[in-house]
């Protein structure tokens, strides 16, 4: 039976494949926790920003084409089986990227100093990792705070009136959007603070 047939042997698979490269690195002690550590931040950040692109580039212009389209399918396919799938991995990959990010600054002794922006050390990756933290701060309470529960209503999984859905479609839209702005500038930074900083 081949892996990758199933999304689980395909996952099972890279993670292998990954340990397998990362035993061969000889890695130990803190710099194993930290390579972990940022690896398992990248990974879910990457989840996490393509299902936010998804949403915005891909699921929005074609629901709203869906419900133009008299004579198509209409969107509840997506509506229905897509997206509170892509809403679950959506969630839980931005909540894992911001602990798993402040888990590394935390290991590396710069967590208050990031998120105090570097002003009280004058540290430039704490200015440019710290940028970047705030901005994911902001996205993660936007994903938990607005779109995750205003979806529940446009989604149908939580009950509510044409109005009230009307409003909580605009109000996750507007912070979806919000995010894919923020996210712009926060890769910046995230990649920025690694490779030689912009501040």
């Amino acid at each position: 039976m081949n892996p990758l047939d199933k999304i689980t042997g395909t996952i099972v698979t890279g993670l292998v494949l990954a340990v397998l490269i990362a035993l061969g690195t000889n890695l130990s002690g803190a710099n194993a926790a930290n390579s972990i550590v940022i690896w398992l931040h990248v990974a879910a950040g990457v989840a996490w920003i393509g299902l936010l692109y998804y949403f915005n580039f891909v699921q929005v212009p074609s629901v709203a084409e869906a419900n133009a389209d008299s004579d198509g399918p209409g969107p509840a396919a997506i509506t229905k089986y897509v997206a509170p799938r892509a809403l679950l991995w959506f969630r839980w990959a931005a909540l894992v990227t911001w602990l798993t990010g402040a888990l590394f600054l935390y290991l590396n002794g710069n967590l208050g100093d990031a998120f105090e922006l570097g002003f009280r050390t004058g540290n430039a990756y704490a200015t440019t990792i710290g940028i970047g933290a705030w901005m994911g701060t902001i996205m993660l309470f936007n994903v938990w705070i607005l779109i995750w529960p205003n979806q529940k209503k446009v989604l149908g999984i939580v009950e509510a009136t044409a109005e009230e859905k009307a409003k909580a479609a605009r109000t996750a839209f507007l912070a979806s959007r919000t995010n894919t702005m923020l996210s712009i500038p926060m890769l910046m930074s995230m990649v920025g603070a690694g490779h030689g900083f912009f501040i």
